[in-house]
């Protein structure tokens, strides 16, 4: 039985994962963390008789209790210290929160080798986010220029989103992309080309009425080709490739970025 902690248990995604999790055989959720509901039983918020467990204000707090994967479910301004407070501990760990820099995931990787634990971090856990980065780098093997655009709601506090930035680093492997006209020679303001991120224009728009979307935009002589990922309002997508990434994270010593990556 693989015990599990989820950080952000009462979140739009924490929460339907931890009752996806009650309702399988090999997965246990023993800890839950959110500030702002500290000190409930998870089974009252989740009407699960199973999750009979006191939410912890902490990932510290929560890590009290034996645990085998600890789950990233929050936000760009914590997730990182939750990363590292595991690997410390010695647990494997399911990142799901996005904000974290390619800096930050060299970080990651060696203090998990280090510590003999494994991370999986896929930006989207969702499916159809797994096939646009798929299909955009096969797309990138024959198209030379290509920028980013990420939309999410006006609330989202990190830009770019994980999935953008992730998609940013998959393309990179493959090449960087061609440009004629050097960014730093733009005419006018150089912030209205968007941020260069591993070699790629990323554009980042933050409006109410967006969940979480990316589209990679490749041009060539005239004729273009988008590649686009919409999320719903529901975190249905995100369950199965975190129960996934779960299952799997044992197996690993290091990081693995990408849920592709576990899928074969």
């Amino acid at each position: 039985m693989l015990k599990v902690c989820i950080a952000g248990v009462t979140g739009w995604v924490g929460k339907p994962l931890s009752i996806a999790i009650s309702k399988t055989e090999d997965i246990k959720v023993v800890a839950g963390v959110c500030r702002s509901h500290k000190g409930y039983n998870l089974k009252d918020l989740t009407a699960e008789p199973s999750l009979d467990l006191t939410i912890s204000a902490s990932v510290t707090e929560a890590l009290h209790t034996p645990v085998d994967i600890l789950v990233d479910y929050t936000k760009a301004t914590v997730v990182k210290a939750h990363v590292m407070e595991a690997i410390h501990r010695k647990v494997n760990v399911v990142i799901g929160s996005s904000g974290l820099t390619d800096q930050d995931f060299i970080e990651i990787e060696q203090a998990a080798l280090d510590k003999g634990v494994g991370v999986i971090a896929a930006g989207n856990f969702a499916i159809t986010a797994v096939l646009l980065q798929r299909f955009a780098c096969e797309a990138a093997k024959y198209l030379s220029q290509w920028e980013i655009i990420d939309y999410a709601s006006d609330r989202k506090e990190d830009a770019p989103s994980g999935t953008a930035r992730e998609l940013a680093f998959r393309l990179s492997q493959v090449k960087a992309p061609d440009l004629t006209h050097p960014i730093d020679k733009t005419v006018g303001f150089r912030e209205s080309r968007g941020a260069t991120l591993s070699s790629t224009q990323v554009h980042s728009i933050r409006l109410p009425g967006y969940v979480l979307g990316v589209e990679a935009i490749f041009g060539g002589a005239d004729e273009r080709l988008i590649i686009r990922h919409d999320a719903g309002n529901g975190a249905t997508p995100y369950i199965a490739g975190t129960l996934l990434a779960i299952r799997k994270v044992k197996n690993y010593v290091g990081l693995v970025r990408g849920l592709d990556k576990i899928l074969d």
